[in-house]
């Protein structure tokens, strides 16, 4: 936008000037020859009216001569005395008699343009005692223009000057609308990236200051969205409560203690769902979470231990050491319960006795990495059943959450069916310590 606005301004701005300069200097350039011919024929005429007394008796030849020799110099047009016995005086000794002057000694003075250019002024001398003499002035091209350089170069120092005051002008301009456009951008990325108090400045042209208060204005719409369907979603949490707090205490009745536990187990697991939908619900927009995936790797993996010996399982975790984090931009609840998902589709869809491997690893491309591979038969045809979809008995939601946890930390989810076992891996991006 600046570069095309400097564009517009040079080529707009050159045709001013092309279309003012131009006349400007063929008036010059005419003024110039004009002022020339005036001054010639004014030297013309001096000289007919200085040496027409002397003509008048053939003694005073000489001084004719000396009054034509005194009016030529260098750089001066050359002033010639054409005798009416054709003889000539003065700077051209042998002046051809043409057309021009033989009119000029019917009395008539004159100016001509002859075909090499320049021009010729003939002044008749009256009174001549032979007949009539012609006094002749040639100016030549460079003395009909002489002096129009110097008006022609400041002309287009002018003009280079305007040219570049326009272009400052205009960068000027552009600069101003550039940082407008590109500041209301930046408003615009913060609120995409989650942070509803941003809000846009009105400035530069109309057009940008109704952007930016349309921009805010959309901006406080959706942060009232959005609290209200978190308040709501708070709301209903919390509303599920009563109805738990009622299981716990028909769990207690239970006569079967076995069971009664089993029960109570399902009404904690539920209350602790139910307490995260409220506290995710009425977590800050724009605070960043953060968790240490080779942390939470090693804490889950010695929670399900008991449970995968009980199995004969082997459960080998490979992570860096404790001493190196490994920070991605993910709740710990979540993926601790993204983890659990996939640890609980091996414990629960692979023969007992089949080993698995936990790794967390940094990759080439700067993003952490989450594998959980076991070595049992795969997945059923080879790829990972789609959401609400399993063949084992199960809701099928389970690699669905693992999925959603890695896109929505703008990672990536991918499985494998290979001869050796399933293999399932979330990528990260990795955060700053």
């Amino acid at each position: 936008m600046r570069r095309s606005l400097l564009l517009l301004t040079a080529a707009t701005t050159a045709l001013v000037l092309t279309a003012l300069l131009v006349p400007l200097t063929l008036l010059t350039r005419t003024h110039a020859a004009d002022r020339a011919t005036a001054e010639a024929t004014a030297r013309a005429q001096w000289v007919a009216h200085a040496i027409g007394p002397a003509l008048a008796t053939s003694t005073e030849r000489e001084t004719a001569e000396q009054t034509v020799e005194s009016v030529n110099g260098r750089d001066l047009p050359a002033t010639s005395l054409v005798l009416a016995d054709d003889t000539a005086i003065g700077e051209h000794h042998r002046v051809p008699v043409t057309d021009a002057i033989r009119l000029a000694r019917t009395g008539r003075a004159f100016t001509y343009e002859p075909e090499a250019g320049g021009r010729q002024i003939l002044v008749p001398v009256q009174g001549a005692k032979d007949g009539t003499a012609v006094v002749q002035v040639t100016v030549t091209e460079k003395q009909l223009y002489a002096g129009t350089l110097a008006p022609w170069l400041a002309m287009a120092g002018i003009g280079v000057g305007l040219v570049l005051l326009g272009l400052l002008l205009a960068d000027r301009l552009g600069a101003r609308l550039v940082g407008a456009t590109r500041r209301l951008a930046r408003t615009a990325d913060r609120l995409a990236a989650g942070d509803l108090t941003a809000r846009a400045t009105p400035e530069g042209p109309p057009e940008l200051r109704l952007v930016a208060g349309e921009l805010n204005r959309l901006a406080a719409r959706i942060d009232e969205l959005l609290t209200a369907e978190r308040e709501n979603a708070a709301d209903l949490a919390h509303r599920l409560r009563t109805p738990v707090a009622a299981l716990r205490l028909d769990a207690e009745t239970l006569r079967d203690a076995e069971e009664a536990d089993r029960i109570a187990a399902d009404v904690t697991a539920l209350e602790r769902s139910v307490d995260d939908v409220i506290r995710k619900a009425r977590r800050p927009l724009r605070e960043t979470p953060r968790a240490d995936l080779a942390a939470v790797a090693r804490e889950r993996a010695a929670f399900w231990l008991p449970l995968a010996e009980d199995q004969n399982r082997t459960a080998e975790t490979r992570t860096p050491p404790a001493t190196t984090r490994v920070l991605v931009p993910v709740p710990e609840d979540e993926l601790a319960a993204a983890l659990d998902t996939l640890i609980g589709n091996v414990l629960d869809h692979t023969p007992q006795g089949t080993p698995f491997t936990i790794t967390v690893r940094r990759t080439a491309e700067d993003r952490a990495e989450l594998t959980v591979a076991d070595e049992g038969p795969g997945f059923p045809d080879g790829t990972a059943p789609d959401r609400g979809t399993s063949g084992a008995g199960s809701t099928g939601l389970g690699l669905d959450i693992a999925r959603r946890t890695a896109e929505e930390a703008d990672g990536a989810f991918e499985t494998a069916s290979t001869p050796q076992g399933a293999r399932v891996t979330l990528t990260f991006p990795l955060t700053q310590s």
